[in-house]
């Protein structure tokens, strides 16, 4: 796990840490899925002591995540620009004071030592669309027999009917203007 130590620009106003920390992770789980990071680039951060215990801490990556699509289950790259612009306050103690503008709880800072990884995962999480589509006319699963219906027609019948009709469809029957096969 690579870690960036925030100490060393803690100690004298106006220092600037300029460098670039490895993202070891390799994959990430979402929803039950484990997805590949298919390309990662290094973060690269700046972390600026701007008084006593107090960071300006900017850190940018981009990644490429690959995830099943939610129809058809077909990887799908999605590109991801990570873009971290926060500012760190730290007690006495070495722990981080939290502001009011801490709408997210900086679960990847541990003391003075910050989870590059941690802190990806979380960006991820935050930026993750809704619904994730190979395209958008992706036609899915076939749900009798699981073939993948943008590669070819099945031919099941995968007509539902809504049981709720299914009185409305039994006087019809009774009444002969439905037959066998159509319910």
């Amino acid at each position: 796990m690579s870690k960036i130590s925030l100490s060393e620009c803690m100690n004298l106003a106006g220092t600037v840490v300029e460098a670039d920390a490895v993202l070891d992770m390799d994959t990430m789980e979402y929803m039950g899925n484990e997805c590949v990071l298919t390309s990662k680039t290094p973060v690269h951060y700046t972390a600026e002591c701007n008084g006593a215990r107090k960071v300006i801490f900017k850190a940018h990556a981009q990644v490429i995540l690959s995830v099943p699509c939610d129809r058809c289950l077909e990887p799908v790259s999605i590109p991801f620009d990570i873009d971290v612009n926060t500012v760190l306050e730290f007690d006495d103690d070495g722990k981080l004071k939290e502001t009011e503008d801490d709408y997210d709880e900086l679960c990847y800072i541990n003391g003075y030592d910050l989870d590059v990884d941690g802190m990806v995962r979380e960006e991820i999480m935050i930026g993750f669309p809704m619904k994730v589509l190979c395209d958008e006319d992706c036609k899915g699963l076939c749900p009798v027999c699981g073939t993948n219906l943008n590669k070819c027609e099945c031919g099941c019948d995968r007509e539902v009917l809504d049981p709720r009709m299914s009185i409305i469809r039994d006087i019809f029957r009774q009444q002969g203007s439905l037959s066998d096969d159509e319910n």
